[in-house]
Order: structure tokens, then C-alpha cells, then sequence
């Protein structure tokens, strides 16, 4: 069974005197343990489709299913991570990596226990009792990550959370987040711009068209990892990627 089914999904909005379709005809799969990339240019309904999978939204048309239930609003099953970590000021890294399980009622003790190990997990030992402000970009994305696996979801929907790092962190972060993945093999659904994260990070990347969003095509990326961005292999799938979005591209840019 696939972990998430998406059949014919269709979501529209009303805004005042119009009405708006984010997202048309939508078919998609993917399996346990599976990570797959979302691109596309902005406003294809990337992030739409994250937050109907999370439950944050409810779509207008089709049925979406993960595990095999029929989305009813949030759920246990999937956990998100935002561009901007969403972390709480206040409140010190494992405070912040506790929040989840405090908000599920698990007691201090055990929550304690599953924070600290998970931030040991992400590589932050040392730093429990700073502050975000006390962290840098990337360290704050890996308590945002460390906050949304200590509940153990099937399902992690990221929507382009290195998207404010610079280049030497987002490939840090690539590598890390990576490791986690392979370690845990949670589902993955990665939304993003870049075409060279998308083929380094997916085993799928899923190419969206511009609004109405849909899915234009599917690439397998069928390349051992660690992957070696200079290697031919790597810089073919990028370039048909690219000639995927070649028209979406250069409109966006007018």
C-alpha cells in the first residue's frame, strides 16, 4: 500500500469576485520510505499540496488518502517543516524539540528523554538550553527537523526549509538531512525551487506545471548517493529538469 495516494485532486479558492484553482487533476503516489522532491516555479501549488497532506487544508475535488485513511484534518501520521522554522523565542532548544510530544500530553520525563536524544541525533549536543536567537540558520532548521521526528511520523512534509541558507549551509543541511532520512527512512515530500537540491536530495522529483498546478512529468533519479554533483549522470537529469521547466522559467522571469 502506498503511504500516500492523491487521486484526481483538485483545490480552488474564492477570493472575492474570482475564484482561484491552486491546484488541477492531481494524481500522486508515493511509498513507505520513499523521499520525492516537489518543483516548480512559485505559485504552482507546491506548497498547497503540503498542507492538504498535513491536514491544514482541505482540498475541493479527489480523494487523498495516507496510510490508506481519508484525511479528516490534522493528523498523527505527518509533520511539517516550514521555510521559517516556526520556532517559539521563548523557549530554549529542547523546550522547542519538546513542544510535539507536550502538546500529545507525554510526560516531562519521557519528553525529556526522546529531546535530548534527538538533538543529540541532529548534532546540536551542547546547545539544549540555547536560545534560537543564540543559533544560526542552519542550526535553527535542525531543531525545526529534531522538533518534527520526535513523534515519529510516517510522513515529513518540508517545504523549503533551506531555502534562506546560504550555499555551504544548504549543502550541509542536504547532507544532514540526508542521513536522518536514510537512518529513519520516513516518507519524505520535499518541496523546493532549486533543480540541483531536488536530483542530490530524491529518488522521484515530481515537476509541477504553473497555475493551475499539476504534475507535468516525474523523473526518476536513479543515482547511488552520496551524489556527485559533477558527474555526467548527475548534470543530465539537472538539464532535463531544466528543459522541463524551460517555458515555466523564462515567463516567470518576464
Amino acid at each position: 500500500m502506498s503511504l500516500i495516494d492523491v487521486r484526481h485532486l483538485s483545490k480552488t479558492y474564492a477570493r472575492r469576485a474570482e475564484t482561484v484553482t491552486a491546484l488541477r487533476d492531481v494524481t500522486l503516489t508515493a511509498e513507505p520510505g520513499e523521499f520525492l522532491c516537489l518543483l516548480g516555479v512559485s505559485g504552482c501549488g507546491k506548497s498547497t499540496l503540503l498542507k492538504i497532506l498535513a491536514g491544514l487544508e482541505p482540498h475541493s475535488e479527489g480523494t487523498v488518502l495516507v496510510d490508506g485513511r481519508h484525511l479528516q484534518g490534522p493528523h498523527a501520521d505527518a509533520a511539517v517543516v516550514f521555510q521559517e522554522h516556526g520556532l517559539f523565542p521563548w523557549m530554549t532548544t529542547r523546550r522547542n524539540v519538546e513542544f510535539n510530544l507536550k502538546a500529545r500530553g507525554t510526560g516531562a520525563r519521557e519528553r525529556r528523554r526522546v529531546a535530548e536524544a534527538m538533538i543529540e541525533t541532529v548534532g546540536l549536543s551542547g546547545f539544549s538550553e540555547k536560545y534560537p536567537h543564540e543559533l544560526s540558520g542552519g542550526m535553527r532548521q535542525r531543531v525545526g527537523i529534531a522538533r518534527a521526528l520526535t513523534t515519529n511520523p510516517k510522513l515529513l512534509l518540508m517545504d523549503e526549509p533551506f531555502g534562506a541558507l546560504d550555499a555551504q549551509t544548504r549543502s550541509a543541511m542536504q547532507g544532514e538531512l540526508l542521513r536522518l532520512w536514510q537512518a529513519r527512512r520516513t516518507t519524505v515530500l520535499f518541496v523546493t525551487h532549486s533543480v540541483s537540491e531536488a536530483i542530490v536530495l530524491a529518488d522521484r522529483v515530481v515537476v509541477m506545471t504553473p497555475r493551475p498546478g499539476r504534475i507535468r512529468t516525474i523523473i526518476p533519479v536513479d543515482l547511488p548517493r552520496p551524489r556527485d554533483t559533477t558527474a555526467p549522470a548527475f548534470n543530465a537529469l539537472v538539464r532535463r529538469a531544466l528543459a522541463e521547466l524551460h517555458d515555466d522559467l523564462a515567463a516567470a522571469a518576464q
